[in-house]
């Protein structure tokens, strides 16, 4: 018996996360001195808190701490449970590093408990992909170590390629490595971001205009997309649903459209980092999907 614990960086619908039997550990944020944990997708107002930062509303946000980790897990090994934990990019958040502390401590103390830490190289859904299939393979009867492998696997052809309004916020936050090498938005410049092999974000390219931004993506997916027909590829967006149904329509008028799409607001604490009119796309590439180039458009 094993238990499936990821965090709310994953972006899954709550009900979503339930039903695949998901333990989802919270990330925080802080606004105007309150902090509140990112648990429930289904009451996050995203079309207010976008708003808001739109207006200049500074969030902060905190990682999953070891002792957080410690707590939770400890709850599971004292039930016998094995742990396999599906975890944000380490290239973004130390959260990962600490629940590699916590795990350590844990086998020190329960033995016959195993843990598995699997740093997915990403966020949103690009870490959200990966632990619903991790939940579709212990349905389907495979052990810890079949799921670890085969997700571990996922992680290294998830691609992940996103616009954004502005780089202002990934810049204030550090969470783009890259971020000086965009011009900026006077002259209407969207950068494309990726996330590379070492699960950092960075820049790939530029394009004049937003709707170029969104040709762009839909490229980079029918360059990079493997086994399309067969999988169920991502959408998260920071209140912009226009500009994601229309990646959708572009999606579908590839050469090779998605099985299906799961879209979702992006929640509140990676949100914050992206921005509000962040649009990112999630799919399994090919072995060059995280070191993908501009695309031609």
């Amino acid at each position: 018996m094993f238990t499936i614990v990821t965090d709310t960086s994953a972006n899954l619908p709550t009900p979503m996360a339930k039903e695949a039997g998901l333990l989802v550990l919270p990330f925080t944020y802080t606004i105007d001195g309150k902090t509140y944990a990112a648990e429930d997708t289904e009451a996050f107002d995203g079309v207010s808190f976008y708003e808001k930062i739109r207006r200049g509303m500074l969030v902060t946000t905190s990682l999953i701490n070891v002792q957080a980790y410690l707590d939770h897990f400890t709850s599971l090994a004292e039930s016998g449970q094995d742990i396999l934990f599906i975890s944000m990019s380490s290239g973004i958040s130390g959260s990962y590093n600490a629940a590699v502390v916590a795990s350590r401590q844990i086998r020190e103390e329960y033995p016959s408990v195993t843990i598995k830490t699997l740093d997915t190289m990403g966020a949103s859904l690009g870490e959200g992909l990966i632990a619903l299939h991790a939940a579709k393979l212990q349905k389907e009867g495979k052990s810890l170590e079949e799921t670890y492998q085969s997700c571990r696997d996922m992680c290294l052809h998830m691609g992940q390629v996103f616009t954004v309004d502005s780089l202002m916020h990934l810049r204030r936050t550090g969470r783009c490595s890259n971020a000086k090498a965009a011009i900026g938005t006077v002259l209407n410049i969207k950068p494309l971001l990726k996330g590379n092999e070492m699960g950092q974000i960075v820049t790939y390219g530029q394009v004049r205009g937003r709707r170029k931004s969104l040709l762009a993506l839909a490229k980079s997916y029918e360059e990079h997309v493997q086994d399309p027909e067969n999988q169920t590829i991502g959408i998260a967006h920071a209140d912009c649903i226009d500009d994601a149904v229309y990646l959708i329509r572009l999606l579908k008028q590839t050469k090779h459209p998605p099985k299906d799409v799961l879209t979702v607001m992006y929640e509140p604490v990676t949100g914050s980092h992206v921005g509000p009119g962040t649009l990112a796309l999630f799919f399994l590439g090919n072995e060059n999907v995280r070191s993908l180039k501009m695309p031609e458009i």
